[in-house]
């Protein structure tokens, strides 16, 4: 059985577990991590030395970093469906996959550490219009995207990166501050309510 390692309130390690949802796959999952155990001791760094939730472990193997993971789990599964095979096809979906994890994700950790995590290291009200800026910005972008394709972020089939950027949406909807109405971002977001990993392990899963 796939082992898990990593707190379950991480959107990181629910990335996997709502990858894990979608392929029907079953799993273990071990507290490190978000008050749990430390990511610092050495029995984690033995599974990733950069000290990093969520692990994967798989027959022996070991993988980290969290879109790295969906891309595997969906690889070793041949879902096609999830990550295509062909090369133009693929690179679609993973642009998405690695734009979220780097600049999409760089716009929100400000806000959201002083918002909805109350991090007293993130109180500048300077800083926290910028990054809530920086993020519904981000959002507008993905808001014009699902205009255009009419369904989710590389076309008309829901795949890996969806997975990614929904609980990435997920989490704009959560800081308590005053947003645009994007009515695209919207209806993706019912969208996704209809896909049960998403209700367990986005809606209801965390911020």
């Amino acid at each position: 059985m796939l082992k898990i390692h990593g707190y379950a309130g991480s959107i990181n390690v629910r990335k996997v577990l709502w990858t894990c949802m979608e392929l029907g796959l079953p799993f273990e999952r071990i507290d490190w991590g978000g008050g749990t155990r430390s990511v610092t001791d050495p029995d984690f760094l033995k599974l990733n030395p950069v000290g990093m939730i969520p692990v994967l472990e798989d027959a022996g193997q070991l993988f980290w970093e969290s879109n790295s993971i969906v891309r595997y789990l969906a690889a070793r599964e041949g879902r096609d469906d999830l990550l295509p095979f062909a090369p133009a096809e693929r690179a679609q979906v993973e642009k998405w996959m690695d734009w979220q994890v780097s600049d999409f994700n760089n716009t929100w950790r400000y806000v959201f550490q002083a918002t909805v995590r109350k991090n007293p290291n993130f109180q500048d009200e300077q800083q926290i219009a910028v990054s809530w800026n920086a993020f519904c910005s981000a959002v507008q972008v993905l808001d014009r995207e699902f205009a255009r394709t009419g369904a989710y972020i590389a076309g008309p089939a829901f795949t890996c990166a969806d997975i990614v950027i929904g609980l990435s949406v997920h989490r704009w909807r959560s800081i308590p501050l005053e947003r645009p109405h994007l009515q695209a971002i919207e209806r993706y977001y019912d969208r996704l309510c209809e896909r049960e990993g998403f209700r367990v392990y986005g809606r209801d899963g965390g911020l």
